[in-house]
């Protein structure tokens, strides 16, 4: 991984594992004793899911849904397709979407539609980062863990071209690293 394929830190590690402990306490409170089913959205979730769960004091399961909504190199946001729509039945259950960002809002919308055709009991959704143009277009999460630029950003599980998953901060990607224009 080439720092110099970064603009900047956006986040660091440290500030985003305190984040992560308070979305825990925050989630933990509002389903006390429920059971609970998280959603993540792969594939950009999993780092997020991995830590937020170990701190979660809760009876749980996951169920993981795929969602394409960036297809290649694009950096623009296209028409969700869910591409693994989970297996576990969720009629009946408390179901939380997570998602790596919250940009034009259709990949929650698109999964969300999904698993109140299983018949989930309650839905609510919880996102890592929400971007400035989400915000201004009026959408929303449960439980947000930060509000950032509109920034191409990747690391803590986001990536461009599958590149940069594994950067344990979040930081800003530079247009001549392959990032937008």
């Amino acid at each position: 991984m080439n720092g110099a394929d970064f603009d900047h830190i956006l986040l660091d590690r440290s500030t985003i594992a305190r984040r992560v402990r308070r979305l825990a306490d925050q989630i933990a409170a509002a389903y006390r004793g429920k059971e609970l089913v998280i959603v993540p959205v792969l594939t950009g979730s999993i780092i997020f899911l991995a830590d937020l769960v170990r701190r979660l004091p809760l009876k749980m399961r996951v169920d993981v849904v795929a969602v394409s909504s960036y297809p290649g190199r694009s950096t623009k946001s296209r028409r969700p397709r869910v591409l693994l729509p989970g297996a576990m039945p969720l009629a009946g259950r408390h179901v939380l979407i997570l998602d790596d960002i919250l940009e034009s809002g259709r990949s929650i919308e698109a999964v969300g539609r999904l698993l109140r055709r299983r018949g989930a009991a309650s839905i609510r959704t919880c996102v890592l980062l929400r971007k400035a143009c989400a915000r201004r277009a009026g959408w929303s999460a449960d439980f947000i863990g930060f509000d950032i630029p509109d920034d191409f950003v990747v690391g803590y599980g986001m990536d461009f071209n599958h590149y940069y998953r594994n950067l344990p901060d979040v930081a800003v990607l530079k247009s001549r690293a392959g990032g937008p224009r």
